[in-house]
C-alpha cells in the first residue's frame, strides 16, 4: 500500500506512524467526532457548512477550542496535506477531532485532530447509472437525543449496519431509530419521494445533520420544492416512488430497490443535475 502524508495536531507525518495510545479516549469510549469533505479542483465544496458543523459538534461535545483552532486555519492545513499527497483534483478529506488520554473523568478537553486525504474516482461526480439496492437493518436502533446529528467516533450502529448490508449482497442499509421510523442509512442521509412531496427524517428523528442534507433542503426551499422533515416509517419507504441517499462524497444517489419495492430517479436526476453538477464547475 502506498504510503501519504497526514496532519497531526498541525504537523505533517506519514500515514504509517502510531498516533494513539491505548489509552486514548476515542478508542476507549468513542469520545470524538469526524468531518467528512469533499476537495475539487482544491476547494472544499460546502465549505461553510461543514466548517459550521464542525464548530457546532465541538460545542456540544465540550470541547475547549484553542484561539488558532479556525476554520481558516484548518482550511488552510487541509489544503496543504491534499496537495502534498497529490490529491487536489479530487479527494475525499476526513477531519477527525478527539479527546487525549485518560479516563470517563479526566477533565483534558483539548481537540486533538488527524487530517487525512485520498484520491476519488472521477465517477463519483456522475449519478449511478445502476440504483442501489438496499434493505432495512434489523439489529440495532439509533438514538434521538442531542449527540444523535453528530458524526461521532462511536460508530457502532453503521458499521454493523454496512457489515449486514455486505453480507446480505446489498449496497447500503437503512437504519431505525427507537421509535422504529427511519433514521438514516449507513453512510448517508435518506430522501424518499411520496405523493409529489420530497420527505427527509427530521433531525428529532436521529439522523446525523449531513451537509448536503441540509444544502438540498435550502436549495428546494429557494426554489420552491415541496419537501418536509417529518419522521418516515418503513412503510413510508416502501410506498415512495422515489428514494434517494446523500452525502459528501457523491452528492445524491438513488435507490432501486428496497426490500420487495422499486423505484425510478425521476426527480433525482432533476435535483442531481439542478443542485449538486454546478458545485463541481
Amino acid at each position: 500500500m502506498s504510503s501519504f502524508y497526514l496532519n497531526y495536531n498541525g504537523k505533517t507525518h506519514n500515514s504509517d506512524k502510531l498516533f494513539i495510545s491505548p489509552n486514548n479516549r476515542s478508542f476507549r469510549y468513542g469520545d470524538g467526532f469526524f468531518e467528512t469533505m469533499k476537495m475539487v479542483k482544491g476547494k472544499i465544496l460546502l465549505r461553510n457548512l461543514h466548517f459550521e458543523r464542525l464548530f457546532s459538534s465541538l460545542d456540544t461535545l465540550k470541547f475547549d477550542s484553542p484561539g488558532n483552532f479556525t476554520a481558516d486555519a484548518l482550511e488552510e492545513q487541509i489544503g496543504n496535506i491534499a496537495k502534498k499527497n497529490g490529491h487536489t483534483s479530487l479527494a475525499r478529506i476526513r477531519l477527525t477531532v478527539f479527546r487525549g488520554d485518560g479516563g470517563l473523568y479526566d477533565d483534558d478537553n483539548k481537540p486533538n485532530y488527524i487530517i487525512q486525504t485520498w484520491l476519488m474516482n472521477p465517477a463519483i461526480n456522475t449519478l449511478n447509472e445502476n440504483g442501489l439496492v438496499t434493505g432495512i437493518f434489523p439489529d440495532a436502533r439509533k438514538a434521538c437525543d442531542m449527540f444523535s446529528p453528530i458524526k461521532n467516533n462511536n460508530y457502532l450502529c453503521y458499521a454493523m449496519a454496512a457489515l449486514w448490508a455486505k453480507q446480505q449482497k446489498l449496497n447500503d442499509a437503512l437504519v431505525l431509530n427507537s421509535h422504529e421510523r427511519i433514521a438514516d442509512a449507513s453512510i448517508a442521509n435518506v430522501f424518499i419521494v411520496k405523493d409529489g412531496v420530497i420527505k427527509t427524517p427530521a433531525i428529532t428523528e436521529g439522523c446525523v445533520a449531513g451537509v448536503v442534507r441540509r444544502y438540498l433542503l435550502q436549495c428546494c426551499h429557494t426554489e420552491g420544492i415541496p419537501v418536509e422533515e417529518t419522521s418516515v416509517s418503513a412503510e413510508d419507504v416502501l410506498q415512495a416512488q422515489e428514494v434517494f441517499l446523500t452525502n459528501a462524497g457523491y452528492g445524491i444517489r438513488w435507490v432501486k430497490t428496497c426490500g420487495s419495492s422499486n423505484y425510478t430517479p425521476q426527480a433525482v436526476k432533476t435535483m442531481f443535475n439542478k443542485f449538486i453538477v454546478p458545485l463541481y464547475a
